[in-house]
Protein backbone atom coordinates (compact mmCIF):
# COMPACT_ATOMS: atom_id res chain seq x y z
CA UNK A 1 0.00 0.00 0.00
CA UNK A 2 2.73 2.23 0.90
CA UNK A 3 5.09 3.41 -1.41
CA UNK A 4 9.28 2.95 -1.23
CA UNK A 5 9.16 7.30 -0.97
CA UNK A 6 7.30 6.78 2.16
CA UNK A 7 9.52 3.91 3.73
CA UNK A 8 12.53 6.50 2.80
CA UNK A 9 10.73 9.77 4.72
CA UNK A 10 10.22 7.24 8.06
CA UNK A 11 13.60 6.16 7.96
CA UNK A 12 14.91 10.09 7.14
CA UNK A 13 12.76 10.98 10.17
CA UNK A 14 14.19 8.45 12.49
CA UNK A 15 17.65 8.88 11.37
CA UNK A 16 17.31 12.43 11.68
CA UNK A 17 16.03 11.91 15.62
CA UNK A 18 18.96 9.30 15.74
CA UNK A 19 21.32 12.43 14.75
CA UNK A 20 20.20 15.10 16.72
CA UNK A 21 20.80 13.14 19.99
CA UNK A 22 17.87 11.27 20.53
CA UNK A 23 17.13 7.21 21.02
CA UNK A 24 21.02 6.25 21.35
CA UNK A 25 19.67 2.32 21.29
CA UNK A 26 19.51 1.12 17.84
CA UNK A 27 17.06 -1.80 18.46
CA UNK A 28 14.95 0.50 20.09
CA UNK A 29 14.91 3.00 17.39
CA UNK A 30 14.43 0.48 14.67
CA UNK A 31 11.57 -1.04 16.66
CA UNK A 32 9.90 2.52 16.55
CA UNK A 33 10.51 3.37 12.86
CA UNK A 34 8.65 0.11 12.29
CA UNK A 35 5.93 0.52 14.77
CA UNK A 36 5.37 4.18 12.84
CA UNK A 37 4.78 2.14 9.66
CA UNK A 38 2.24 -0.29 11.59
CA UNK A 39 0.58 3.18 12.53
CA UNK A 40 -0.06 4.15 9.12
CA UNK A 41 -2.00 0.91 8.65
CA UNK A 42 -4.23 1.97 11.72
CA UNK A 43 -4.67 5.62 10.88
CA UNK A 44 -6.18 4.28 7.04
CA UNK A 45 -8.64 1.70 8.71
CA UNK A 46 -9.07 4.50 11.43
CA UNK A 47 -10.44 6.84 8.72
CA UNK A 48 -12.79 4.25 7.33
CA UNK A 49 -14.35 3.58 10.65
CA UNK A 50 -15.08 7.24 10.89
CA UNK A 51 -16.90 8.15 7.66
CA UNK A 52 -18.93 4.49 8.76
CA UNK A 53 -19.48 5.97 11.81
CA UNK A 54 -20.71 9.04 10.65
CA UNK A 55 -22.73 7.24 7.78
CA UNK A 56 -24.53 5.04 10.76
CA UNK A 57 -25.11 8.78 12.71
CA UNK A 58 -26.59 9.94 9.42
CA UNK A 59 -28.99 7.12 9.47
CA UNK A 60 -30.02 7.91 13.37
CA UNK A 61 -31.07 10.86 12.23
CA UNK A 62 -33.28 10.35 9.52
CA UNK A 63 -35.12 7.57 11.43
CA UNK A 64 -35.42 10.19 14.59
CA UNK A 65 -36.58 12.91 12.24
CA UNK A 66 -39.66 10.90 10.89
CA UNK A 67 -40.58 10.76 14.93
CA UNK A 68 -40.74 14.27 15.31
CA UNK A 69 -43.84 16.07 16.26
CA UNK A 70 -44.42 17.59 13.42
CA UNK A 71 -42.05 16.10 10.77
CA UNK A 72 -41.68 17.71 7.30
CA UNK A 73 -42.86 15.46 3.97
CA UNK A 74 -38.73 15.58 3.31
CA UNK A 75 -38.63 14.14 6.93
CA UNK A 76 -40.96 11.31 6.46
CA UNK A 77 -39.92 10.49 3.32
CA UNK A 78 -36.48 11.04 2.91
CA UNK A 79 -34.02 10.46 0.16
CA UNK A 80 -32.05 6.91 1.05
CA UNK A 81 -29.82 7.54 -2.25
CA UNK A 82 -27.05 8.10 0.03
CA UNK A 83 -27.86 5.34 2.59
CA UNK A 84 -27.79 2.91 0.03
CA UNK A 85 -24.74 4.39 -2.00
CA UNK A 86 -23.21 0.89 -3.83
CA UNK A 87 -19.51 2.28 -2.49
CA UNK A 88 -20.51 2.75 1.06
CA UNK A 89 -22.60 -0.49 1.25
CA UNK A 90 -19.06 -1.95 -0.44
CA UNK A 91 -17.25 -0.52 2.45
CA UNK A 92 -19.63 -1.35 4.91
CA UNK A 93 -19.81 -5.27 4.18
CA UNK A 94 -15.81 -5.61 3.61
CA UNK A 95 -14.96 -8.66 5.79
CA UNK A 96 -11.39 -7.35 6.00
CA UNK A 97 -11.87 -3.61 7.21
CA UNK A 98 -14.50 -5.19 10.01
CA UNK A 99 -11.37 -7.66 10.80
CA UNK A 100 -8.95 -4.92 11.23
CA UNK A 101 -11.58 -2.36 13.06
CA UNK A 102 -11.90 -5.30 15.55
CA UNK A 103 -8.01 -5.66 15.80
CA UNK A 104 -7.08 -2.35 16.51
CA UNK A 105 -10.03 -2.28 19.07
CA UNK A 106 -11.20 1.50 17.03
CA UNK A 107 -14.55 2.71 19.08
CA UNK A 108 -16.08 6.08 18.12
CA UNK A 109 -18.55 5.63 21.23
CA UNK A 110 -16.67 8.73 22.93
CA UNK A 111 -16.45 10.41 20.06
CA UNK A 112 -20.12 11.19 19.31
CA UNK A 113 -20.33 14.68 19.51
CA UNK A 114 -17.24 15.45 16.90
CA UNK A 115 -19.14 12.71 14.37
CA UNK A 116 -22.39 15.13 15.14
CA UNK A 117 -20.05 18.27 13.99
CA UNK A 118 -19.14 16.43 10.54
CA UNK A 119 -22.31 14.64 10.04
CA UNK A 120 -23.77 18.58 10.58
CA UNK A 121 -21.56 20.00 7.70
CA UNK A 122 -21.92 17.11 5.49
CA UNK A 123 -25.75 16.90 5.64
CA UNK A 124 -25.91 20.62 5.11
CA UNK A 125 -23.21 20.84 2.04
CA UNK A 126 -24.29 21.74 -1.30
CA UNK A 127 -22.41 18.37 -2.51
CA UNK A 128 -24.88 16.60 -0.98
CA UNK A 129 -27.83 18.07 -1.85
CA UNK A 130 -26.72 18.03 -5.39
CA UNK A 131 -26.24 14.29 -4.93
CA UNK A 132 -29.36 13.65 -3.57
CA UNK A 133 -30.85 15.05 -6.38
CA UNK A 134 -29.24 14.67 -9.52
CA UNK A 135 -31.37 11.96 -10.57
CA UNK A 136 -28.49 9.57 -11.43
CA UNK A 137 -28.76 6.18 -10.15
CA UNK A 138 -24.77 4.51 -11.35
CA UNK A 139 -21.86 2.80 -9.15
CA UNK A 140 -19.82 5.61 -11.35
CA UNK A 141 -21.72 8.49 -9.29
CA UNK A 142 -21.86 6.77 -6.10
CA UNK A 143 -17.86 6.56 -5.93
CA UNK A 144 -17.03 9.75 -7.92
CA UNK A 145 -19.85 11.55 -4.85
CA UNK A 146 -18.30 9.98 -2.28
CA UNK A 147 -15.34 10.63 -3.61
CA UNK A 148 -15.70 14.62 -2.96
CA UNK A 149 -17.70 13.99 0.17
CA UNK A 150 -15.28 12.38 2.04
CA UNK A 151 -12.35 14.52 0.35
CA UNK A 152 -13.76 17.56 1.89
CA UNK A 153 -15.57 16.54 5.55
CA UNK A 154 -13.19 13.32 6.19
CA UNK A 155 -9.94 13.95 4.77
CA UNK A 156 -10.11 17.70 5.57
CA UNK A 157 -11.60 17.21 9.28
CA UNK A 158 -10.08 19.88 11.56
CA UNK A 159 -12.18 17.63 14.22
CA UNK A 160 -10.82 14.59 13.16
CA UNK A 161 -7.20 15.50 12.34
CA UNK A 162 -6.82 16.76 15.91
CA UNK A 163 -8.14 13.68 17.17
CA UNK A 164 -5.34 11.57 15.58
CA UNK A 165 -2.48 13.68 16.55
CA UNK A 166 -3.30 13.96 19.75
CA UNK A 167 -4.32 9.72 19.58
CA UNK A 168 -0.74 9.41 18.56
CA UNK A 169 2.45 11.19 17.50
CA UNK A 170 3.43 8.91 14.29
CA UNK A 171 -0.04 10.64 12.90
CA UNK A 172 1.35 14.46 13.47
CA UNK A 173 3.00 13.92 9.83
CA UNK A 174 0.47 10.95 8.40
CA UNK A 175 -2.90 12.50 8.68
CA UNK A 176 -2.73 14.24 5.03
CA UNK A 177 -0.61 11.17 3.26
CA UNK A 178 -3.30 8.72 4.92
CA UNK A 179 -6.49 10.75 3.58
CA UNK A 180 -4.87 10.66 0.14
CA UNK A 181 -4.61 6.81 0.48
CA UNK A 182 -8.13 6.69 1.46
CA UNK A 183 -9.03 9.08 -1.38
CA UNK A 184 -7.11 6.53 -3.98
CA UNK A 185 -8.86 3.29 -2.56
CA UNK A 186 -11.79 5.16 -3.65
CA UNK A 187 -10.95 6.19 -7.27
CA UNK A 188 -9.70 2.06 -7.25
CA UNK A 189 -13.08 0.42 -6.15
CA UNK A 190 -14.76 -1.62 -8.68
CA UNK A 191 -17.94 -2.73 -8.62
CA UNK A 192 -17.29 -6.09 -8.55
CA UNK A 193 -14.43 -5.87 -5.58
CA UNK A 194 -14.71 -8.89 -3.41
CA UNK A 195 -16.10 -8.50 -0.31
CA UNK A 196 -13.51 -10.72 1.32
CA UNK A 197 -10.13 -8.93 -0.49
CA UNK A 198 -8.53 -6.12 1.33
CA UNK A 199 -8.62 -2.82 0.13
CA UNK A 200 -5.05 -2.52 0.61
CA UNK A 201 -4.64 -5.03 -2.12
CA UNK A 202 -5.47 -2.68 -4.61
CA UNK A 203 -2.33 -0.40 -3.82
CA UNK A 204 -0.64 -4.04 -4.42
CA UNK A 205 -2.07 -4.85 -7.55
CA UNK A 206 -0.72 -1.68 -8.54
CA UNK A 207 3.01 -2.50 -7.49
CA UNK A 208 3.76 -5.57 -7.63
CA UNK A 209 7.21 -5.51 -6.21
CA UNK A 210 5.49 -4.74 -2.78
CA UNK A 211 6.35 -7.11 -0.45
CA UNK A 212 5.69 -6.24 3.34
CA UNK A 213 8.85 -8.50 4.09
CA UNK A 214 10.89 -6.93 1.70
CA UNK A 215 9.88 -3.50 2.61
CA UNK A 216 10.88 -4.19 6.57
CA UNK A 217 13.98 -5.23 5.34
CA UNK A 218 14.03 -2.18 2.98
CA UNK A 219 13.71 0.31 5.85
CA UNK A 220 16.18 -1.73 8.83
CA UNK A 221 19.14 -1.96 6.38
CA UNK A 222 18.81 1.70 5.28
CA UNK A 223 18.38 2.54 8.56
CA UNK A 224 21.21 0.05 9.68
CA UNK A 225 24.09 0.79 6.75
CA UNK A 226 23.14 4.67 6.52
CA UNK A 227 24.54 4.91 10.59
CA UNK A 228 27.35 1.70 10.20
CA UNK A 229 28.92 3.99 7.17
CA UNK A 230 28.72 7.47 9.06
CA UNK A 231 32.37 8.18 9.20
CA UNK A 232 33.21 6.92 5.65
CA UNK A 233 30.22 9.01 4.25
CA UNK A 234 31.29 12.15 6.01
CA UNK A 235 34.44 12.14 4.80
CA UNK A 236 33.29 11.72 1.38
CA UNK A 237 30.65 14.46 1.81
CA UNK A 238 34.00 16.29 2.88
CA UNK A 239 36.03 16.14 -0.12
CA UNK A 240 33.41 17.32 -1.95
CA UNK A 241 32.38 20.31 0.19
CA UNK A 242 35.93 21.85 0.73
CA UNK A 243 34.42 25.31 1.42
CA UNK A 244 32.24 24.23 3.48
CA UNK A 245 32.06 22.92 7.03
CA UNK A 246 30.02 19.70 7.49
CA UNK A 247 28.53 21.45 10.46
CA UNK A 248 27.42 24.57 8.60
CA UNK A 249 25.35 22.28 6.08
CA UNK A 250 21.87 21.83 7.22
CA UNK A 251 21.23 18.38 9.31
CA UNK A 252 18.64 17.48 6.66
CA UNK A 253 20.72 17.78 3.91
CA UNK A 254 23.48 15.36 5.48
CA UNK A 255 21.26 12.98 6.40
CA UNK A 256 19.99 12.63 2.72
CA UNK A 257 22.83 12.70 1.02
CA UNK A 258 24.18 9.57 3.53
CA UNK A 259 20.61 7.45 2.42
CA UNK A 260 21.62 8.21 -0.93
CA UNK A 261 25.27 7.00 -0.48
CA UNK A 262 24.02 4.02 1.20
CA UNK A 263 21.43 2.93 -1.60
CA UNK A 264 24.02 3.42 -3.85
CA UNK A 265 26.82 1.67 -2.45
CA UNK A 266 24.93 -0.88 -0.59
CA UNK A 267 21.58 -1.78 -2.47
CA UNK A 268 22.34 -3.53 -5.82
CA UNK A 269 18.73 -3.47 -7.52
CA UNK A 270 18.07 -0.26 -7.36
CA UNK A 271 18.98 1.93 -9.96
CA UNK A 272 21.17 4.94 -9.43
CA UNK A 273 18.58 7.40 -11.51
CA UNK A 274 16.03 6.17 -8.87
CA UNK A 275 17.78 7.17 -6.24
CA UNK A 276 19.32 10.27 -6.69
CA UNK A 277 15.54 11.45 -8.23
CA UNK A 278 13.47 9.70 -5.08
CA UNK A 279 16.03 12.44 -2.21
CA UNK A 280 16.00 15.13 -4.40
CA UNK A 281 11.85 15.13 -3.88
CA UNK A 282 12.45 14.26 -0.47
CA UNK A 283 14.17 17.41 -0.13
CA UNK A 284 11.76 19.34 -1.43
CA UNK A 285 9.58 18.02 1.64
CA UNK A 286 11.99 18.29 4.57
CA UNK A 287 14.88 21.12 3.35
CA UNK A 288 15.87 24.21 2.34
CA UNK A 289 14.75 25.81 -1.37
CA UNK A 290 18.48 25.45 -2.26
CA UNK A 291 19.02 22.14 -0.86
CA UNK A 292 17.79 20.04 -4.03
CA UNK A 293 20.51 21.93 -6.00
CA UNK A 294 23.06 20.94 -3.38
CA UNK A 295 22.20 17.51 -2.80
CA UNK A 296 22.04 17.11 -6.46
CA UNK A 297 25.59 18.55 -7.48
CA UNK A 298 27.24 16.54 -4.58
CA UNK A 299 25.93 13.12 -5.78
CA UNK A 300 26.58 13.85 -8.71
CA UNK A 301 30.12 14.02 -8.11
CA UNK A 302 29.55 11.12 -5.68
CA UNK A 303 28.45 8.79 -8.29
CA UNK A 304 31.61 9.49 -10.75
CA UNK A 305 34.03 8.86 -8.22
CA UNK A 306 32.53 5.97 -6.28
CA UNK A 307 31.44 4.32 -9.62
CA UNK A 308 35.22 4.88 -11.19
CA UNK A 309 36.38 3.24 -7.27
CA UNK A 310 33.89 0.01 -7.95
CA UNK A 311 32.02 0.40 -5.33
CA UNK A 312 28.81 1.22 -7.00
CA UNK A 313 27.66 -2.76 -8.42
CA UNK A 314 24.50 -2.73 -9.55
CA UNK A 315 22.81 -5.61 -11.19
CA UNK A 316 20.62 -6.08 -13.56
CA UNK A 317 19.90 -4.34 -17.17
CA UNK A 318 19.95 -0.44 -16.81
CA UNK A 319 20.85 -0.21 -13.32
CA UNK A 320 23.61 1.43 -13.79
CA UNK A 321 21.71 4.23 -15.20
Amino acid sequence: MLGRRYFRIKVFQTLYGWFLGGETRPEVAEKNLLQSIDRIYELYFLQFSFLLEVMNFYQIKMEDAKHKFYPTEEELNPSLKFINNLVIRQIRENKDLQAQIKRYKISWTEEQEMVRKVYQKMRNSKDLKEYLNSGINSYQEDREKLYRLIKKFIVRSGELQFFCEERSIFWTDDYHSVGLLLLKTIKLLTENFPEDDSFTNLFNKEVEEDDPAEDRKFMVDLFRNTISGGEDYNKLIEAKTRNWELDRIALTDIIMIKMALTELICFPTIPIKVTLNEYIEISKLFSTPKSKLFINGILDKLVEELHSEGRIRKTGRGLMT
